[in-house]
């Protein structure tokens, strides 16, 4: 991964980025609530939550809402993205710690659930093996892993119909030029990976239960168990 180039893109884009992210993802309320349903803890347990690629902070906030008493940590390598994290969760900041830095090359800590959304698809295939490898080890014996992530098309030609799917669906709910724009930008900085090669990289490393447990074009939720 280019984390530099990664990096300056999010950078430009974090002061609207919320803002489209429902004309961007067509399917934005059954991606972001499935991912939500396979959290195995009840609502009030307290447990550890790694989101990696946190951004802004989305998926942590519908995360806190639902865990009110899950501590989350926050990592991404655009410290202008977390700077707006921060600002969504200052009201309650001693729930939340925030990282500066690029999740591919290490973290430490244990967590119970490691979460990620719209990020790890910027990994190359091997750096996607390396991570999946260091999230099963930074889990405890029944934590879980959830992506919720863009994949490639398995073939050139389903990967085409995505792509023109999508930007059919997001013009058809109005998204800006600019937006749009945007968003095709960030796009250029995509390394996207088949869901079949995603869950067997799981497999080999030595995740179970695993499965996709929502697909919609190429918006996928998949997980796996220690």
């Amino acid at each position: 991964m280019d984390a530099t180039a990664v990096k300056t893109a999010f950078d430009v884009s974090a002061h609207n980025y919320d803002q489209a992210r429902r004309q961007l993802i067509p399917c934005f309320d059954d991606f972001y609530n499935t991912a939500l349903a396979l959290i195995p803890y009840e609502n009030q347990a307290s447990f550890r939550v790694l989101d990696l690629g946190a951004g802004t902070g989305l998926l942590s906030l519908f995360i806190s809402k639902q865990f009110p008493n899950a501590q989350i940590t926050l990592v991404d390598v655009s410290d202008v993205m977390l700077a707006k994290a921060k600002e969504r969760f200052s009201d309650d900041l001693n729930r939340f710690e925030f990282i500066t830095a690029d999740y591919s090359k290490q973290f430490n800590g244990e967590f119970d659930a490691v979460v990620s959304a719209l990020s790890i698809h910027h990994l190359t295939e091997n750096l996607k093996i390396e991570l999946f490898r260091h999230i099963y080890d930074v889990l405890p014996k029944g934590g879980i892993f959830i992506n919720a992530d863009q994949v490639l098309g398995s073939m050139p030609e389903i990967e085409s119909i995505y792509r023109k799917t999508w930007i059919q669906q997001v013009k058809n709910r109005g998204v800006s030029d600019a937006d749009l724009d945007a968003a095709l930008d960030r796009m250029k900085e995509d390394k996207m990976s088949t869901l079949e090669n995603q869950l067997n990289w799981l497999k080999q490393a030595k995740f179970e239960t695993v499965d996709c447990w929502y697909k919609n074009y190429s918006f996928v939720v998949f997980s796996g168990r220690k």
